[in-house]
């Protein structure tokens, strides 16, 4: 899927519907880690992953949007560390200037009131004053992929993410996440404008029937029911 069409398709949906379309599809989803939050609310973006890793000198971002693509989500690894801010207002416009979608960083940021002008969508674990006062080592897989909590971020993942978080998926299967998540969607505003109209939700699921199954088969689940009435709203 086109990094244009991802995000276009993304920008009618949700993180909790793209997570609910990946766990009907079966596919693996990777959610960043808990407090890595939009620098301004109500803002979502969605593009292929441009992994790299921060060493202590901002020479790698720009080595990496030397061959961005448009489109694409500059994900940081800075080790989640708190005590530098590894990006900035310059970085930003320049991640605005080549065609980036966004920022993702495993880390803080710094220039807060900029970046909030700037409006480019970046997520962070918060702010902090102070820029890398360190030069590490860099590796060979610096421009490859990056680490992102507990899991390793590649050039073939994409990328989504609003206010309810961030989430990882390989690329190969893309185009149907939004699709499922879309069906969701529709049937979920189906299922709220009933409730507003008067139509319990435990009435539109059968809710009654489903307590009177499980007390004669106390194995039977509740997700066992959604699929039998086809009003899943849990997966």
């Amino acid at each position: 899927m086109k990094a244009e069409s991802l995000s276009r398709a993304f920008a009618e949906l949700s993180t909790p519907l793209i997570a609910d379309a990946a766990l009907r599809l079966k596919i693996p989803l990777r959610i960043a880690p808990p407090g890595i939050r939009p620098v301004t609310t109500n803002q979502c973006l969605a593009g292929p992953a441009l992994p790299v890793r921060h060493f202590g000198s901002v020479d790698v971002f720009l080595e990496a949007m030397e061959s961005a693509q448009t489109g694409e989500v500059l994900v940081i690894d800075n080790g989640g560390r708190l005590d530098e801010g590894c990006i900035g207002d310059l970085t930003a416009l320049e991640a605005e200037s080549c065609g980036l979608v966004g920022i993702i960083v495993w880390g803080a940021h710094r220039d807060t009131p900029e970046l909030r002008q700037i409006r480019l969508p970046i997520f962070s674990y918060g702010m902090c004053p102070s820029g890398p006062q360190r030069l590490d080592p860099r590796d060979s897989l610096a421009l490859r992929s990056a680490h992102f909590g507990n899991f390793v971020v590649e050039t073939s993942d994409v990328v989504f993410a609003d206010d309810d978080g961030c989430l990882f998926a390989g690329a190969e299967r893309a185009e149907e996440i939004p699709r499922v998540a879309h069906e969701i969607w529709q049937r979920e505003r189906h299922q709220a404008q009933a409730i507003k109209s008067g139509r319990s939700l435990r009435e539109q699921l059968e809710f009654a029937r489903y307590l009177k199954k499980r007390a004669t088969d106390p194995s039977y689940t509740f997700r066992e029911h959604l699929r039998k009435i086809s009003g899943a709203i849990e997966e």
